[in-house]
């Protein structure tokens, strides 16, 4: 298992969808998983320290967990099958280990309302990480290792498929 940190929450252009980068601790590696807008906002919002006036989701759920004298110990991103990552939440309940089965997003949610240590299996890691790599300016950019050239078809289609004849006409 490799320990990761929360790099950011970023917001996709192309649709509603948000992108939790996390980043390998001892390493240079980054790991994006996409996830719902609901899921990025409460993320974002333990991250930032703001105050919400009633209990999220995921802080009524950390407080069922200790009101059960149970603690959570990590998050675990411990596989990725068909383009889905899964997560589970490992608990120590008076001495029992309880694995529990999520998604990543509610997990991490979880982990930061709770500071837990968020690991990723290392085959999950191998798979899906990207490194930064150094552009022209030797300025560092996240590359990914598993989108090829045909991972890029998407958007240029999109570019290729706009009509810009008449663009600016009327100003």
């Amino acid at each position: 298992m490799v320990e990761v940190t929360i790099d950011s929450v970023r917001v996709s252009l192309m649709s509603n969808h948000r992108v939790v980068v996390l980043k390998e601790r001892d390493g240079e590696r980054f790991l994006p998983i996409w996830i719902g807008p609901f899921e990025a906002d409460a993320i974002t919002i333990e991250l930032q320290g703001v105050e919400v006036a009633r209990p999220l989701t995921h802080d009524l759920l950390k407080s069922v967990i200790y009101l059960l004298s149970a603690e959570v110990r990590r998050v675990e991103i411990n596989d990725l099958n068909n383009d889905t990552f899964f997560a589970r939440i490992v608990l120590d309940a008076e001495g029992d280990k309880i694995e529990v089965d999520a998604r990543p997003s509610d997990a991490i949610a979880l982990a930061v309302r709770c500071s837990a240590p968020l690991l990723v299996a290392d085959h999950v890691m191998n798979r899906a990480a990207i490194l930064p790599e150094e552009d022209a300016r030797g300025e560092a950019t996240q590359e990914s290792s598993s989108v090829g050239e045909e991972g890029l078809d998407v958007f240029r289609d999109f570019v290729e498929g706009l009509d810009l004849e008449g663009l600016g006409a009327g100003f």
